[in-house]
């Protein structure tokens, strides 16, 4: 595969975007599936009762460390959680994919324009949480 050559960037960067979403696809439909069969298939109003402004999965603490164990003990809502996560970190990843293939191709412009874009989209997740202006 040439990298200089925009097919074959085109090709990788839909390669990623269409895994990704179809990764985040089935790890969602697992998770639904453990959430169906952990409440039974044929009486679902327990788990879809909206009860004092919580949502449903309120006793489900969200931190890493209660994913790993959550996805690990098989947790419904850590399995559309983690399908959630990969699903946004699709099109980051095409982003940071695309930087690469920008300097293969020894594109400076676009690969700073894209490098500005990922370092944006990156403190916009990971920084801006903890900006005591944002926090509700």
């Amino acid at each position: 595969m040439n990298f200089r050559d925009p097919d074959s960037m085109n090709l990788v960067i839909g390669n990623v975007l269409r895994y990704g979403v179809l990764l985040s696809a089935a790890i969602v439909l697992f998770g639904t599936l453990l959430l169906a069969a952990s409440n039974g298939f044929g009486d679902s109003s327990d788990f879809l009762t909206y009860i004092n402004n919580q949502v449903p999965h309120s006793s489900f603490y969200v931190s890493f460390s209660s994913l790993f164990n959550g996805l690990a003990s098989l947790n419904a809502f850590a399995w559309i959680e983690l399908g959630v996560i990969v699903l946004i970190a699709t099109p980051v990843s095409r982003v940071l994919i695309s930087v690469f293939l920008f300097a293969a191709e020894r594109d400076r412009l676009y690969m700073a324009v894209t490098a500005v874009v990922l370092l944006l989209l990156l403190f916009s997740m990971l920084v801006t949480p903890f900006i005591p202006l944002f926090q509700g």
